[in-house]
């Protein structure tokens, strides 16, 4: 190997700051992959060049071809015969159940309860928010890619959610809030809405609602494919059924289930390939006037 050579092996800069790889994006360029290790100091250039000229091997096969493209999460890479530590720099992926009047942030000027009070984690970010005085599931992660794909709303991926409301909607009522709601000017897209027939296991919340003898309450299941402002309680307000009570309890394929208000926890490999399938299935879509 010539001197040349040696200045760019692996790890060429051990002060290069690495970019964390998704796991969930599936197959990537060689040469992204190789910038993001830290590879010739992180520039794409000096990494094309190690690719071009033969330095570069996937799963024992020199790769010469700058369209290369592999998943980080089976194949294996070599450069000057070294591996790339890949394991070593995954996105991290997180859910957290988001108590009652806690921000979907970390840090709030007026002084209130943020994420940054149950989760101790730096650099991720909330895929989506939950407005204050609502609770459930927040996805948290450093993978822009997939932050990007689960809140745009071309990508209408399905959200789901329980909410108590006043009264007990009749058929009419779900019908309206299945086929799309005037909110603010605009129809909100279809949804799925079921009337649950006995009141859902969750947690108690920190400040219980308050109780009416006179007004029974009723537990909904909706299914949004968007996610826009307060959406659901515009929604169920404009049917005549306010919400007293919501929580986000899945996202896609990542369901809430025990976690408490305040805990959370990694997502598991099998989450982490439900959600790659979920959002290689779905392509954006172009949005219509409404």
């Amino acid at each position: 190997m010539t001197e040349a050579h040696k200045r760019d092996s692996w790890p060429q800069d051990r002060n290069h700051n690495t970019d964390p790889i998704s796991r969930v994006m599936g197959r990537m360029r060689l040469v992204s992959l190789l910038a993001s290790m830290g590879i010739g100091g992180g520039d794409v250039g000096r990494c094309a060049k190690l690719v071009v000229t033969g330095r570069v091997t996937v799963n024992g096969q020199v790769v010469e071809s700058l369209a290369a493209l592999l998943n980080p999460e089976r194949d294996r890479v070599m450069v000057d015969g070294q591996s790339l530590a890949v394991d070593q720099n995954w996105c991290r992926y997180v859910i957290v159940y988001k108590p009652y009047r806690v921000m979907s942030c970390f840090t709030d000027p007026e002084g209130r309860a943020t994420l940054a009070d149950y989760v101790k984690l730096p650099d991720v970010y909330t895929a989506g928010r939950l407005d204050y005085d609502s609770e459930g599931l927040l996805l948290l992660s450093d993978d822009g890619w997939l932050l990007h794909r689960i809140t745009h709303p071309d990508y209408e991926h399905p959200k789901t959610y329980l909410a108590q409301v006043e009264h007990v909607p009749d058929e009419m009522a779900l019908a309206a809030l299945r086929e799309g709601i005037m909110v603010e000017g605009q129809r909100t897209r279809p949804a799925q809405v079921e009337l649950l027939p006995d009141e859902p296991i969750v947690p108690p919340r920190s400040i219980p609602i308050r109780y009416r003898a006179s007004i029974p309450t009723a537990w909904l299941r909706l299914v949004l494919y968007e996610g826009r402002k307060r959406q659901i309680r515009h929604m169920t307000a404009a049917v005549g059924h306010p919400t007293l009570r919501l929580i986000r309890v899945g996202i896609g394929p990542i369901a809430l289930g025990d976690l408490q208000p305040g805990q959370s926890r990694e997502l598991t490999s099998a989450e982490l390939r439900a959600l790659a399938n979920m959002v290689a299935r779905r392509r954006p879509k172009p949005s219509s006037p409404r």
